[in-house]
C-alpha cells in the first residue's frame, strides 16, 4: 500500500443509490442476527464433546475451521457486492447461513461439525462486509455518521445475544438443539427473502471476475489512515478473542462455576458492554473514542489479570466490564474514522478488509491459545494472552496519539 492520501471520498457518481430506512434497519438486523448466530453455538461445544466424544485439539480446530473459511471468503469474495450487487450476495449468503445451521442439528460427528462451521464460515465472509456496505448505502442523508454508529454497535450486540440466548435455552428449554439452530435457519430463510426488498444500492457493474483474486482492497486515499487505526483493531478484536476462548475455560476451572448459562453470560457481558459503550461514544471525535478503547483494554486486561491471581469472581466481572468498554471503542473509532472516506463501490472492499483484519486478531490467538493450553496450563497461557494484549494496546494508544496530536 502507498501512502497517497486525500482530503476526503472520491466523488460519487451524479445518480446516487436510492437509499431506504427499511433496508437501513433490515442490514443492521441482518448484521445483528448473523453474529448472534456466530456465537450461539458456543454453549453448546462442550455438550457437543462431552456426546460425540472429540479432543480438546478438536475443540480448537472446529474454532479455526469457521475463522479460516471466513477469512478466505473475505479475501476472495469480500468485493463481490460492490459489481454483483448487494441483494444477491445477501440473499445467497443467508440461504448458506441457514443450511449452516441445519447441518448444527444434524451434527453427531466431529467431521459434521467441522463441515457445519465451514458452511457458517463462508456465509458469514459473504454477509459481514456486504451488510456493512449495505447499510452504509442506506445511512439517513439527514445523520450522516449514523451507519458507522450502528456498525460498531450490531456485530457486538449480536455476539452478546447469540452468547446469552444460546447458554439460557440450553440450560432451560427441552430439545435446546432443535430450538436453536432450527429458529436460526428459519430466521435466515426469511432473511433471505426479504434483502430483495429495498432497492439495490450498487448496480451491476464491469469488474465481477477481477473482483475474486484473493487481496485485501483498500482504496489508496483511505490507506495511511487505515494504517493508524489498524493497531487499535488488532488489540481490540485479540482481546474479544481472549475472552470468548478463554472465559469460560476460566470461569468453570478458576472460578468453579460451571453453569451454561454463567459461562456463556461472561461473552455476553463483553460484548454488550462493547455494544453500550460504541453507543455511549457515538458524539465523541473518533480520535477520542479510540484512545479511550486503548486505555480501556488495558486497565481491563490488567485487572482480568489480577482477578485470576487473587480468584476473585467479581473483579473478574469487573475487567470483562471493562475490557468490554475497550473492545467496543477500539472498533468504534477506527470504523467512524474510515466509513465516511470511502465511495459506495468502494465499501464492500473496504468493510472486508476491516473485517478481515478483525476477524485475523479475533481468530489467530484463539487457536494459538487452545494449542497452547494443554502445554502451558490455562493460567499461564491467560497471563501470555493478557500480557500481549496489553502491549498492543499500549503500542496501538501511542500511535494513535503521535498519528493524531490533541
Amino acid at each position: 500500500m502507498t501512502d497517497e492520501t486525500r482530503p476526503g471520498p472520491r466523488p460519487t457518481s451524479p445518480n446516487p443509490p436510492t437509499r431506504s430506512r427499511a433496508g437501513f434497519v433490515l442490514a443492521l438486523a441482518g448484521l445483528v442476527l448473523m453474529l448472534a448466530g456466530a456465537s450461539a453455538p458456543s454453549p453448546f461445544y462442550p455438550v457437543l464433546q462431552a456426546q460425540i466424544g472429540f479432543s480438546s485439539a478438536m475443540m480448537t480446530g472446529i474454532f479455526a475451521i469457521y475463522a479460516g473459511a471466513l477469512l478466505v471468503t473475505l479475501l476472495v469474495f469480500g468485493r463481490l457486492s460492490d459489481h454483483l450487487g448487494r441483494r444477491p450476495v445477501l440473499s445467497v449468503g443467508f440461504v448458506l447461513l441457514a443450511v449452516g445451521m441445519l447441518e448444527f442439528l444434524r451434527a453427531d460427528t466431529a467431521t459434521t461439525l467441522l463441515m457445519a462451521r465451514v458452511v457458517q464460515g463462508l456465509a458469514s465472509g459473504l454477509l459481514i462486509s456486504t451488510l456493512s456496505a449495505s447499510s452504509t448505502d442506506h445511512e439517513p442523508p439527514a445523520r450522516p455518521g449514523l451507519a458507522a454508529v450502528w456498525n460498531a454497535v450490531a456485530p457486538l450486540a449480536g455476539l452478546a445475544l447469540g452468547a446469552l440466548a444460546g447458554g439460557a435455552l440450553l440450560a432451560y428449554v427441552p430439545a435446546p438443539r432443535l430450538v436453536t439452530f432450527l429458529g436460526l435457519a428459519l430466521v435466515y430463510a426469511v432473511l433471505a427473502l426479504l434483502v430483495w426488498l429495498p432497492p439495490e444500492t450498487a448496480p451491476r457493474h464491469a469488474g465481477t471476475l477481477a473482483s475474486l483474486r484473493p487481496r485485501v482492497s483498500v482504496p489508496p486515499h483511505i490507506r495511511a489512515a487505515f494504517r493508524r487505526g489498524a493497531p487499535a483493531v488488532v488489540a481490540g478484536w485479540g482481546t474479544g478473542s481472549l475472552f470468548l476462548s478463554l472465559g469460560a475455560p476460566i470461569v468453570a476451572r478458576v472460578f468453579e462455576v460451571h453453569t451454561a448459562l454463567a459461562q456463556g453470560a461472561i461473552v455476553a457481558l463483553l460484548a454488550a458492554t462493547g455494544a453500550a459503550s460504541c453507543y455511549a461514544t457515538r458524539n465523541l471525535a473518533p480520535r477520542r473514542i479510540a484512545l479511550l478503547g486503548t486505555d480501556g483494554l488495558v486497565l481491563g486486561t490488567l485487572l482480568s489479570l489480577a482477578a485470576l491471581m487473587t480468584e476473585s469472581f467479581p473483579l473478574y466481572i469487573s475487567s470483562v466490564i471493562l475490557a468490554g468498554i475497550g473492545f467496543g471503542t477500539c472498533f468504534a473509532g477506527v470504523l467512524r474514522s474510515l466509513a465516511p472516506l470511502a465511495a459506495p463501490d468502494e465499501r464492500g472492499g473496504l468493510f472486508a478488509a476491516l473485517f478481515t483484519l478483525a476477524y485475523s486478531a479475533f481468530g489467530v490467538p484463539a487457536v494459538l491459545a487452545g494449542l497452547a493450553v494443554p502445554e502451558l496450563g490455562l493460567r499461564l497461557t491467560t497471563e501470555i494472552y493478557g500480557a500481549v494484549i496489553i502491549a498492543l494496546a499500549l503500542g496501538a494508544g501511542l500511535m494513535r496519539r503521535q498519528a493524531e496530536p490533541a
